[in-house]
């Protein structure tokens, strides 16, 4: 008997926190946000449906549909979704009073990196040491390595190329001539990249032709694993069940226990943890011997006058883990995007070709920087892949003061989450008039500047990237190299990759016929 009162109580408690609570206050509606439409039917009562919607290959394609009919939905009883590119400078400007979401501090682990810390004072304080590491003069000087991973990847592709495709073939290659999996070998160089870059080790993926590493976990203990698999595993965790930010420790729970694809990716995300791990506790042993790295690392633990910036191990720790996250996987999928558009508008590749083909000699081998930092159309060709496909298209999340603010002339009560997706505002078509179209000339009008302000792949105001330039040469220098010195074609003309959002919209393998230019 005790134990039915028992069973029937606790039953009953999660009858009325779990649903007659939100159902109540759905229509008490304290924060006036009823009158905003919802995402899907139970958006207003509770975040399992934003957490339905995630675990669907692209949430922010069901985001456009709504927003081509409202310019505010409702993704959850505390979160506003815009559509409308006016939002942009009262949810993310300089001169905003909102904050970072609760969010990233779900996310976080033990110790906050820049991306993802919440106070502003300790922004400020991250941003500082950073700023130095990050600068354009900076990176320029890191120029080189970008240069010898660029040479590597030539290589690799060189190996790949086979016979020019035949006019009779209409663009269609014959499978056994589909030897490169672009979106592969992009993320092998971006990850080769970041890795010189941040903590001055050669990973090798580019010239191993995979990307399996070492991982170390706490105990001291080596073994070997898939970088990738790792770390596109721990995004696909989170991103599906993070929206509920309460729930989300008893979501991960529950997901192991219901879902062997989860167990999977929560298995692959403890050897992302190792992966980081090792990568940290090798550079510290380099630093602790004595070794002066130009790298990112150095800049961690030392400003330019040799003085200790003071910061904890687990902070730079954290600081290394987004570095070789973000700053590898976004600027990959951006390669990837580049190419993938470049061979699906040669209109588009042509006009780029001929501006290259000023400044480049038929013994270019990488493209110097300095040759194609200033070229028009190709900035033009990268803003517009990064346009029609932001490489992280989720909105990032932001909060209404406590005092509440006004966005897009309305008032939004405090504690409120507010974003909005880069997929969606960029094809507002008030803004970019035929918002599918890949169309560089856009960006070479003489309303570019409008462009820029609903340009929002790098967040904007004080929060946007700090990794933006580095990102920019990577593009620059890989993209103007390929284009230059290879012909390229899908599997067919109508070919279309996979692509599963995550934070990131990442493309699946895309399957690609090289073969060798003649330039001249």
């Amino acid at each position: 008997m005790y134990g039915l009162i028992l069973a029937t109580a606790a039953m009953l408690s999660v009858f009325v926190y779990f649903i007659a609570i939100p159902v109540v206050t759905y229509f008490r509606d304290p924060k006036g946000l009823r009158r905003y439409p919802n995402l899907n039917f139970i958006s207003g009562i509770s975040d399992l449906g934003f957490v339905w919607e995630a675990n669907k290959p692209f949430r922010s394609n069901a985001l456009l549909k709504a927003h081509e009919k409202h310019p505010v939905i409702r993704i959850g009883p505390n979160s506003l979704s815009y559509g409308d590119v006016a939002a942009i400078k009262d949810i993310y400007g300089h001169n905003t009073k909102c904050i970072k979401d609760v969010f990233y501090d779900t996310l976080a682990g033990s110790h906050h990196h820049l991306a993802d810390v919440r106070d502003k004072v300790d922004h400020q304080r991250k941003r500082r040491i950073m700023a130095s590491a990050y600068a354009l003069k900076n990176l320029e000087n890191w120029e080189h390595k970008v240069t010898d991973k660029t040479v590597r990847l030539l290589k690799a592709l060189d190996g790949l190329c086979t016979a020019p495709l035949k006019a009779a073939a209409r663009g269609i290659p014959a499978q056994e001539d589909l030897t490169v999996d672009y979106r592969s070998w992009a993320n092998f160089f971006t990850l080769d990249a970041i890795a010189d870059i941040g903590i001055s080790e050669r990973l090798g993926f580019l010239d191993q032709g995979h990307d399996l590493c070492t991982a170390e976990k706490m105990d001291g203990t080596l073994y070997q694993i898939n970088y990738r698999q790792c770390l596109h595993a721990t995004a696909r965790a989170q991103a599906g069940l993070v929206w509920s930010y309460e729930w989300f420790p008893l979501l991960c729970s529950i997901s192991k226990l219901v879902s062997s694809e989860y167990r999977r990716r929560w298995k692959l995300n403890e050897g992302w943890n190792d992966i980081v791990y090792h990568r940290a506790t090798q550079r510290l042993k380099r630093y602790r011997a004595g070794e002066k790295l130009d790298d990112f690392f150095q800049c961690l633990m030392e400003d330019k006058n040799g003085q200790a910036n003071g910061m904890e191990w687990g902070e730079i720790v954290a600081e290394i883990s987004i570095m070789m996250n973000a700053g590898s996987d976004t600027t990959a999928i951006a390669l990837n995007n580049a190419i993938f558009l470049m061979a699906k508008n040669p209109r588009c590749l042509q006009k780029l070709r001929e501006e290259l083909d000023t400044v480049l000699d038929d013994n270019d081998v990488v493209t110097p920087y300095d040759k194609i930092k200033h070229l028009p159309y190709l900035r033009a060709c990268l803003d517009e892949a990064l346009r029609l496909f932001p490489p992280t298209t989720f909105g990032l999340p932001r909060r209404t003061p406590p005092e509440g603010s006004s966005i897009m002339g309305e008032y939004i009560a405090g504690d409120t989450s507010v974003s909005i997706s880069s997929y969606v505002a960029h094809r507002d078509e008030k803004v970019f008039p035929n918002a599918e179209e890949y169309k560089p000339e856009r960006w070479l009008d003489e309303n570019a500047k409008d462009l820029q302000r609903a340009f929002i792949t790098f967040s904007a105001g004080a929060r946007g990237c700090i990794g933006r330039n580095i990102s920019y040469l990577e593009q620059a220098v890989v993209l103007a190299s390929v284009v230059h010195r290879y012909d390229f074609c899908l599997a067919s003309p109508v070919w279309e990759p996979d692509r599963w959002e995550t934070f990131n919209l990442s493309p699946g393998p895309m399957p690609m016929k090289f073969w060798r230019r003649h330039v001249g």
